[in-house]
């Protein structure tokens, strides 16, 4: 898989959710149970720091945004967010503590504590609804899965950008970027921007939703079981 890792990532997920400078590699059927970046199955490789610039000035970072990296590794993507964009909050989010620990060495060591702050948790369980922008590193698959909560949660005109994976068939790329790091590595970039029909689509699948509960409830209530009595046989 090239010369970089995946993320831990399951159903259910702009400032820029920078997914993540780092990829953890992990079973494709645990993408499925949860997010983040379990210890033990994450070899961590961190994205260049030319791809990490261009990943920022695709999403194209204002002063006036919030950032995210979901899986943020050593927190080099909310610091160069923080430092060189100005972005005014940055917010790295990963599972891993000993990566929790060097990212926030790193915030301090580049003097942008005030605006970049380290959160280790599960990314099932991160709400990032005040991002505009998003970046992500992740397997087709868990892009997929991602989806619907990219589209849930992030703002109109939040801009999504991925490392090297697209998100098909539904997502397609307002852009795509072919770059070649300063080693001559090869990466694929893409964008996207949270639209109205992305936001119909919610609303829609949220009603499918409901309609299945009350359908399920009805079924529910009329298959009440008449309560038969059993013959006692004769001794």
């Amino acid at each position: 898989m090239k010369h970089r890792g995946k993320i831990w990532l399951g159903l259910g997920m702009l400032v820029l959710v920078l997914a993540s400078a780092t990829m953890p590699v992990i079973a494709a059927e645990e993408g499925a149970k949860k997010l983040g970046r379990p210890e033990g199955l994450v070899p961590y490789v961190p994205t260049p720091y030319d791809v990490v610039e261009e990943m920022l000035k695709m999403a194209d970072v204002k002063t006036s945004d919030v950032v995210f990296d979901l899986g943020c590794g050593d927190g080099r993507i909310v610091v160069m967010a923080a430092k060189k964009f100005g972005a005014k909050k940055c917010v790295g989010v990963d599972i891993n503590p000993e990566r929790v620990k060097e990212a926030r060495e790193l915030a301090k060591k580049e003097g942008v504590e005030d605006r970049v702050t380290i959160v280790q948790e599960d990314l099932a369980v991160t709400n990032f609804s005040t991002a505009t922008v998003v970046t992500l590193y992740l397997l087709p698959e868990y892009n997929r899965a991602l989806r619907p909560k990219l589209e849930r949660l992030l703002p109109l005109g939040a801009r999504v950008v991925s490392h090297d994976f697209d998100m098909p068939p539904i997502w397609k790329p307002v852009q795509v970027k072919e770059f070649a790091d300063k080693d001559g590595g090869h990466h694929t970039l893409y964008l996207w921007v949270i639209n109205e029909e992305m936001k119909k689509r919610v609303a829609e699948e949220k009603a499918k939703a409901a309609a299945a509960r009350k359908a399920a409830g009805g079924t529910k209530k009329g298959t009440g079981g008449t309560k038969t009595g059993g013959t006692k046989q004769a001794k």
